[in-house]
């Protein structure tokens, strides 16, 4: 099943200008295109289409421990509160909470790297308000945080 999400504003990477009017396509874990959300509702009609205030781009990687919580599974949504879908591994050592991240889809890096909106790659999105809160995270294509 494909989704477009659209936001008032779009980023590529998380220092880009951004852009208005631009959309993006995901299928399953995939981005599949960003283009002009007329372009692609009217190449694919039918198309469930997310629309969000503020400004879309790629979730950010991060790079710290994960917040804290009582639970494993609940240190993983508070990171999805934030606007990641990324850590670092040095920051997932206890066998739990790395469990809680695959479960999740939660990407697991050997090291830091810039986020960015790429065309073939996964979807990680996550809308920022200009407050810089997070309004929703998808991690792999998968709507995983909603504020509304």
């Amino acid at each position: 099943m494909r989704t477009v999400h659209t936001a008032d504003l779009l980023r590529f990477t998380l220092d880009d200008e951004p852009h208005a009017g631009l959309a993006v396509l995901v299928g399953g874990d995939r981005v599949e295109a960003v283009a002009p959300l007329d372009e692609l509702t009217a190449a694919y009609p039918g198309v469930r289409v997310r629309r969000w205030a503020g400004t879309l781009g790629p979730a950010p990687v991060h790079d710290g421990p994960l917040p804290p919580a009582p639970t494993p599974r609940e240190r993983v949504h508070a990171l999805f509160r934030l606007g990641a879908a990324a850590v670092l591994d040095a920051h997932v050592t206890d066998p739990a909470l790395r469990a809680a991240a695959a479960r999740n889809e939660v990407a697991v890096l050997p090291a830091a790297r810039p986020a960015a909106l790429v065309v073939g790659g996964r979807a990680d999105l996550a809308v920022f308000d200009p407050d810089g809160s997070c309004r929703a995270t998808v991690v792999a294509g998968r709507l995983v945080h909603r504020r509304s």
